[in-house]
């Protein structure tokens, strides 16, 4: 349990600078080759991480601990559940079915930075048109 707590923890560590970086970065500046070598490499290791790491982690646990192995059977003849169910069920189901949502989540969670990282030239078009400017461009200063 705690290994599986910790790999999903990094990874939320790994993923939070990703979001000030974002913000600091003017939109449309050129990337450098040390840069995008940087970045690549970076978001490599966190792919690699949340599609390997992570899963694999809960698996283990669920293996070991959990005891969610196929010879556990919770549904069906035998079973510790229901008994009367008509098929057999085993707890390694779920725990496929845990690994899989694991697996949604994280794809769900980088399509939906892949376009927040793409629409933040657009955010910042729209905060600059909500802030007043003269007629050469310059924004309004208060008056003391």
């Amino acid at each position: 349990m705690v290994a599986f707590l910790v790999s999903l923890l990094l990874s939320v560590v790994m993923i939070a600078p990703i979001f000030p970086y974002a913000k600091r970065r003017p939109v449309g500046t050129p990337v450098t080759w040390g840069e995008a070598i940087l970045g690549a490499t970076y978001i490599f290791f966190v792919m690699f991480w949340i599609y390997g790491v992570v899963p694999h982690h809960w698996l283990t646990w669920a293996d070991s601990e959990l005891n969610w192995r196929p010879d556990t059977i919770w549904f069906g003849p035998n079973g510790s559940l229901l008994e009367f169910f008509p098929i057999t069920v085993s707890a390694q189901i779920f725990r496929d079915i845990i690994a899989t949502l694991i697996y949604v989540v994280f794809l769900g969670g980088q399509i939906w930075m892949w376009a927040w990282w793409q629409n933040r030239g657009k955010r910042a078009d729209e905060l600059k048109a909500i802030e007043p400017t003269s007629t050469y461009g310059r924004p309004l200063m208060k008056r003391a």
